[in-house]
């Protein structure tokens, strides 16, 4: 009578759970929008910013409002070719900024209706 002869190499259960969750990988990112301070020496103070002040978005906001109003106001002879492009090309950027915004309080609007 012969007897056969087993060598198991493999682990009992072949499967292996994998939960990107539950595993550290260091500088990875998980997130649709990810921010990044940099190299700022206080980046607690960056942070505070964003919390207490506003969204960098927010921030460049307030300045393209107030770079409009200033426009607005102020004698702009003298001004190269160059320059005056500069300028027309950021009047049209805020322009489209305020596209954005006001298609976007349209529609908040209509879905509170």
């Amino acid at each position: 009578m012969s007897k056969s002869f087993q060598l198991s190499l493999a682990p009992q259960r072949l499967w292996q759970e994998i939960n990107p969750w539950t595993f550290y990988q260091q500088g990875a990112r998980f997130g649709f929008i990810n921010i990044d301070l940099g190299q700022t020496p206080h980046p607690e103070v960056e942070q505070a910013i964003l919390d207490d002040v506003g969204s960098y978005g927010r921030q460049l906001g307030r300045i393209g409002d107030a770079l409009d109003v200033l426009l607005d106001h102020i004698k702009l002879d003298g001004l190269s070719q160059t320059e005056q492009d500069a300028l027309t090309i950021l009047r049209g950027q805020l322009a489209e900024v305020r596209k954005v915004k006001r298609r976007a309080r349209a529609g908040a609007q209509g879905e509170d209706a």
